[in-house]
């Protein structure tokens, strides 16, 4: 499977031209965050998870193709704010897309793209076939999906794993018994949003400290604010097997 790194960044982590701070006014593309994204490739699917408001641009910088379905991770517009850009999917491929949410997702969606929804089709709208998630593993064409819970401050959201790569976003507690669906893990993914104590995502040292719980041969962090270094400072830091996680960083993985 090949993994793409569409976003790494946060709301809080796009540079603006206003902000004198040393990321936002860094040359180095790798501190050049968009909203957090991933692209997997597989060996018969073509599988996004979670698209934000940059989906569009993400989708043309990577110079994607084919898109077969959309994983949704949780509702904040962060992370679906993008679901209209599937339009041109839509129109070149002759298909509707795939979306894989919670009920509860599901339900954000119908709210905030209501017009995908309507009785009244309006031709060029969004196609898509929806789909219900939960606890229980679910299949996308040959690829199981394990579902895993996990706690975005209260907000119950969701990351995934498929064969050896885990992927993990806006988790600040992540329970026992996700743990032990993790273990095994070879690719791990997850959030360190910044070095300061944080109400709903990991900190760096937590971030840390869960990596080396899982200890996957590689840990890639994600879901990164400004506020926590330039890319360059911060990775000479990290442990061996772990690394921060850039825009456009293609990997691979069983």
């Amino acid at each position: 499977m090949k993994i793409t790194f569409l976003g790494t960044g946060t709301s809080q982590g796009i540079p603006v031209i206003t902000c004198s701070c040393a990321v936002c006014q860094s040359a180095d593309h790798k501190d050049k965050r968009l909203r957090v994204s991933v692209l997997l490739e597989t060996a018969d699917k073509t599988i996004v998870i979670d698209s934000g408001p940059d989906f569009r641009y993400q989708m043309l910088r990577a110079g994607v193709k084919d898109l077969d379905a959309i994983l949704f991770t949780h509702e904040h517009k962060d992370h679906i704010a993008g679901l209209d850009d599937i339009r041109p999917f839509n129109y070149l491929l002759k298909k509707n897309i795939d979306i894989y949410a919670t009920e509860r997702v599901q339900h954000a969606l119908r709210r905030e793209f209501s017009y995908i929804f309507s009785e009244i089709h309006y031709p060029g709208l969004p196609q898509i076939d929806l789909h219900t998630i939960g606890d229980e593993a679910f299949q996308v064409g040959e690829n199981e999906i394990i579902t895993l819970d996990i706690m975005h401050y209260k907000l119950p959201i969701l990351g995934f794993r498929i064969g050896g790569f885990t992927y993990i976003t806006d988790a600040k507690t992540i329970p026992d018994a996700t743990v032990e669906k993790i273990k095994g893990t070879r690719v791990l993914v997850v959030n360190a949003l910044q070095k300061e104590p944080h109400i709903s995502h990991f900190t760096l040292d937590e971030a840390i400290a869960f990596a080396k719980k899982i200890d996957a041969e590689t840990t890639y962090f994600t879901h990164i604010s400004h506020n926590l270094g330039l890319h360059e400072h911060v990775e000479k830091d990290l442990p061996a097997n772990i690394k921060l996680a850039y825009d456009g960083l293609t990997i691979l993985s069983e």
